[in-house]
């Protein structure tokens, strides 16, 4: 599994589509279930987005963060598992968000952490790790 990380408009869709020309995209939808991933799945590489989107679906539906990012972990680990039993690879495009900014609004400091979490998380089972900014790809792992 593959992780790009970055800030909105970044360059993460360009450095991933110049790295993974042929890739499936599959956009997480706010309300649909997490694993409508599945569904996606070719033999061209699998490239997941929208996962700040369904995060903000999925806070109204489950008041319990440990829950959350237990079925964020069950998604990645299944991810992994693809990729180990011969499936396509696997890139997740993740949104960097808060910068270390802590926002007013609990609501908004919730989907902050969940994300940092999922990111962690993500970066931990990844392969590899780049970070996109300003369309420059550093890799870190």
């Amino acid at each position: 599994m593959q992780l790009f990380i970055g800030g909105a408009c970044a360059g993460k869709h360009e450095a991933v589509t110049e790295r993974f020309p042929t890739a499936c995209w599959h956009r997480l939808a706010p309300g649909a279930p997490l694993e409508s991933w599945r569904a996606s799945i070719t033999a061209a590489p699998l490239v997941l987005t929208g996962w700040t989107t369904w995060l903000e679906g999925a806070l109204g539906a489950e008041p319990d963060d440990d829950r959350l990012r237990e079925r964020l972990v069950a998604t990645l680990d299944a991810l992994v598992a693809v990729e180990r039993r011969g499936g396509p690879v696997v890139v997740l495009v993740l949104s960097e968000i808060g910068r270390g900014i802590v926002p007013m609004a609990a609501s908004t400091r919730r989907l902050r952490d969940l994300a940092g979490w999922l990111a962690q998380d993500a970066a931990a089972r990844a392969e590899s790790v780049c970070y996109v900014r300003h369309g420059l790809v550093k890799r870190l792992k």
